[in-house]
């Protein structure tokens, strides 16, 4: 009896150890440990754990275990930023997972391989990688739009691609707010961030940045440090030191922290170890192989003896292609260098004309502020009846302003054109009324210079087209007004014509003939460039920018048409363009409403209150007093916090005029955040507009409409009676 229950126990424990062996001997248990140690930081284990699961799917040759097994091992490189290594891994596992059924596993070792390619900043690659991993999930209809837009907006960041990047981050934060996904929002958030930084705009960066800190897992150290450090230099930028001080120590500490969990991940020997034991296996493995290889080389030998003699009749063949290869080789190695020479070459000329465009336009931002001061203060002085020996001094003044306001706009728009930021609108119209108004409106500069100015349209003409009318004014307002300076006691004569047409469309020819200074023959190449201008005489004499005709050339390009040149010295020049437009309608509905947004009344102005924000002290004279001269009322702030706090707690107000441009936080985040409690009071942005602005941008914020910086009184009231007038209706 003794004996028996000796055998039994002996039993039962043997058969229990077997159990407890077969449940932990298995590629779950091993990937599910490994997981573990790097949630604890023992990336010793981590890779240890990983490796037996890799040799034991390999003894019971489980494919989509290897797969697994090498997909982990790869994930724990990347998180040490080996990633060469993380490379290897996740190759050989995507490698193992093609020969199986398309599955979410492919697509995250995708992924995965294109954060290693972001990492050593091989953009395009890590971008085919994100699109593989993104068409995979499409095809599975799995939802990680936000993980793969996160990554791909960062690319598009990189590469300079600023309004795509923008896009992708703006899709992902105002998405739903998943826990799983406060993370990427954040990264997006921070992104977001560093770009408004980097455009100058730092009370918006440290918005987006501050939104980014409060969805940032405290365990996410390298994300809180990218924050820290980027709010650090924006309060720097808005010279808000302490502030800046605060978040750089901040930055420090933690980077200090995560150097020192970095030390303790995986030691140097640590590392060595995997990589020796690593070898190891690869050597054993070849021995195996040598092993059978051997067992080979008894029937290769004769198969060897036979390629001889065929080896000995190629090689006289291969000597010859030998020799051509080294010919081509030479030719293509020079190619590649000339390539490289223009492709450098071109890089540099890019540079060259981006810092050029952003000099120009913020010269000319920079320059509408006094001028608008210059402006309004003489359209103020010329209101108050002034004495007649100072009219004349006014009027020099006025036409100053105008002339240097001219300057600016053409290099604004010369701006725009160059960098795609104009738009061609198609809207329907009567071009013949368009040429007698541009004649009527131009005949006192023709009567100046004693000049005949005469206008012949073809009658075949449709009274309605479409095209642009307002890129089609500024045309023919350049040639007809160059034509009439360049012409003194002539006639300068503008004809337009049908020259061909079909159902839908027809070709417009027009000509500007004048008969004054002509071009020499040496500039004529050249008096489309931005600049340019007949000779340094001409400048002096006549004035202009020499934009004029850059901008036509371009907007004709715009429009699909072509602009050519006929002129010689003292006989005078011919302008001819053509350009393609569709068959309109007499759309009286339309007409009668251009007319009407055309006009305004000075009642719909009297007796509103008007709330000025404005830091320039000179534009809050101008502007309160030209509000006063309607029967306005106004009162004056100068900051947009003020005027946050008094139209949430007393609006009394019947119109905002918003600058953009505000100490502290600026016109469109005030605007922005009085729309969370007023959507009714109209705001009306007045801005000195530069090349990264535009209307559709500052409407975004919630502004009703905008008013350029210098303004022209008339045009001034007109938006101001409309905005009211909407308002009152609506």
């Amino acid at each position: 009896m003794r004996y028996l229950l000796i055998f039994f126990l002996s039993s039962l424990i043997c058969f229990g150890q077997k159990t407890k062996q077969e449940a932990i001997d298995s590629i779950d248990f091993y990937i599910k440990y490994a997981d573990i140690q790097k949630l604890n930081n023992n990336y010793k284990l981590a890779i240890s754990y990983s490796q037996k699961a890799i040799k034991y799917a390999e003894k019971s040759k489980d494919l989509n275990g290897q797969a697994r097994g090498l997909g982990n091992l790869g994930s724990i490189f990347l998180d040490l930023k080996k990633y060469n290594d993380a490379k290897e891994s996740l190759t050989k596992s995507i490698t193992k997972l093609k020969q199986l059924p398309v599955s979410s596993s492919l697509a995250i070792n995708y992924y995965k391989m294109g954060l290693c390619f972001m990492n050593t900043e091989d953009y395009t690659t890590a971008e085919e990688y994100f699109n593989k991993s993104k068409e995979i999930y499409d095809n599975l209809k799995i939802d990680n739009n936000d993980l793969l837009n996160l990554q791909i907006g960062i690319l598009y960041k990189k590469k300079g691609k600023i309004e795509e990047a923008a896009s992708l981050f703006n899709s992902i934060i105002s998405r739903g707010s998943a826990s799983e996904n406060q993370s990427t929002k954040a990264e997006a958030l921070y992104n977001l961030g560093t770009i408004e930084l980097k455009n100058g705009r730092s009370n918006l960066a440290i918005n987006y940045l501050n939104r980014a800190m409060s969805l940032t897992n405290k365990n996410s150290l390298e994300q809180r440090i990218k924050i820290f450090n980027s709010l650090s230099t924006a309060y720097d930028k808005l010279m808000k030191i302490d502030k800046a001080y605060f978040f750089l120590k901040k930055h420090n500490q933690l980077k200090d922290s995560l150097a020192s969990l970095n030390s303790k991940r995986l030691g140097a020997e640590d590392y060595y170890s995997f990589k020796e034991s690593e070898r190891m296996d690869v050597f054993e493995q070849m021995s195996k192989e040598n092993e059978a290889q051997q067992k080979t080389n008894k029937f290769a030998k004769l198969i060897s003896i036979l390629a001889i003699a065929l080896i000995s009749i190629l090689s006289l063949l291969s000597l010859s292609l030998y020799k051509n290869n080294i010919i081509r080789s030479q030719s293509n190695q020079l190619l590649k260098e000339k390539n490289l020479e223009l492709q450098i070459a071109k890089e540099k000329a890019e540079k060259a004309s981006q810092a050029r465009a952003e000099f120009l336009s913020t010269v000319s931002h920079e320059l509408r502020t006094p001028l608008n001061a210059i402006n309004g203060i003489t359209h103020l002085l010329l209101e108050e009846n002034p004495k007649p020996n100072q009219l004349h001094y006014l009027n020099s003044l006025k036409f100053s302003g105008n002339y240097l306001l001219t300057f600016i706009n053409e290099i604004l728009e010369i701006n725009r054109i160059e960098s795609n930021s104009v738009e061609i609108e198609y809207i329907n119209f009567d071009i013949k009324k368009q040429l007698i108004d541009i004649q009527n409106s131009l005949k006192e500069l023709a009567t100046n210079n004693n000049n005949e100015f005469i206008v012949e349209i073809d009658e075949n003409i449709p009274n309605h087209l479409i095209s642009d009318p307002t890129k089609l004014s500024q045309i023919f307002m350049n040639l007809i007004n160059n034509a009439l300076k360049f012409t003194k006691n002539g006639e300068v004569k503008v004809i337009a014509k049908e020259v061909s047409r079909d159902e839908k469309s027809s070709t417009l020819n027009f000509q500007i003939i004048d008969i004054g200074i002509g071009i020499a023959k040496e500039k004529q190449s050249t008096i489309f460039d931005s600049f340019s201008q007949g000779s340094i005489e001409i400048n002096r004499k006549y004035g202009g920018t020499g934009l004029g005709l850059a901008i036509v050339k371009k907007l004709v390009d715009m429009l699909g048409g072509t602009i050519t040149l006929e002129s010689e010295l003292g006989i005078g020049t011919v302008f001819t363009f053509e350009v393609k437009m569709e068959h309109g309608c007499d759309n009286a509905e339309e007409i009668q409403e251009i007319k009407k947004q055309s006009e305004y009344s000075d009642e719909v102005l009297k007796g509103k209150h008007v709330l000025i924000v404005e830091d320039n002290k000179i534009n809050q004279m101008i502007t309160k007093k030209m509000i006063e001269n309607k029967g306005m009322t106004s009162r004056i702030i100068d900051n947009g916090e003020i005027a946050i706090e008094i139209i949430k707690n007393d609006n009394i107000f019947d119109l905002v005029l918003m600058d953009v441009h505000l100490p502290g936080i600026n016109g469109t985040i005030a605007t922005q955040q009085i729309r969370e409690f007023d959507e009714k009071t109209p705001i009306i942005a007045l801005t000195a507009i530069s090349l990264n602005e535009n209307r559709e941008m500052l409407l975004s914020f919630g502004m009703t409409d905008v008013i350029t910086k210098p303004f022209e009184p008339e045009t001034f009231y007109k938006v101001i009676a409309q905005t009211l007038e909407e308002t009152s209706n609506s």
